[in-house]
């Protein structure tokens, strides 16, 4: 499964660093990363971990700049692509067909080719013009998923509400992910698998 992950600089790094060491352990999974400069900034401001450490969780990293990478047209069969977190010059971006980096042109190649395209917006309060470039890329199948933490399962810590996130994900992938709490119904004693 080739696997690209768009990260721009959008608060939120954490989601990708999970993400992506989610993945690092799926056989079979073969991951193209993408970080945008805002998107290495965040990292640092954001979290303890180093970018050569994100990078080794991927088989092959890309300048954002590179336009003319593999993974830019749609010869190169991409099978999903998740953008987490997804800045809202990002969205707009591919909502507008801009393809101004390799990250916004990696997705617009996923929605010609008709591929699974996944964007994980992290903005608050959302604009109209943000909601509208959502609606515009979720009705031609562009699956929009933020950032939205659930509490069903009681979460303890941070990394609890990442991990849902970050289960998520993976479900539209088709990968089980068992390190999180699933909603059961409320006739079981607490709801929970």
């Amino acid at each position: 499964m080739e696997i690209a992950i768009g990260v721009t600089g959008a608060t939120g790094s954490i989601y990708a660093v999970k993400l992506l060491e989610e993945l690092k352990n799926i056989r079979g999974a073969n991951v193209h990363l993408i970080m945008s400069q805002w998107a290495k900034k965040n990292l640092k401001l954001e979290t303890n971990y180093s970018l050569e450490y994100v990078e080794n969780l991927a088989g092959s990293v890309y300048d954002n700049k590179d336009l003319g990478a593999k993974i830019s047209s749609g010869s190169f069969i991409l099978d999903e692509m998740v953008i987490v977190p997804c800045s809202m010059k990002t969205l707009s971006s591919i909502s507008n067909g801009y393809d101004d980096n390799l990250i916004s042109r990696t997705a617009g190649v996923m929605i010609k080719e008709g591929r699974r395209l996944i964007l994980c917006p992290r903005e608050t309060p959302l604009s109209f013009i943000h909601l509208e470039n959502m609606l515009k890329l979720s009705k031609i199948g562009v699956r929009i998923i933020p950032p939205m933490p659930a509490f069903y399962n009681n979460p303890q810590n941070i990394e609890d509400l990442v991990s849902q996130h970050v289960m998520k994900i993976l479900d539209q992938f088709r990968i089980m992910y068992d390190k999180v709490q699933r909603w059961n119904g409320q006739n079981n004693n607490d709801g929970l698998v």
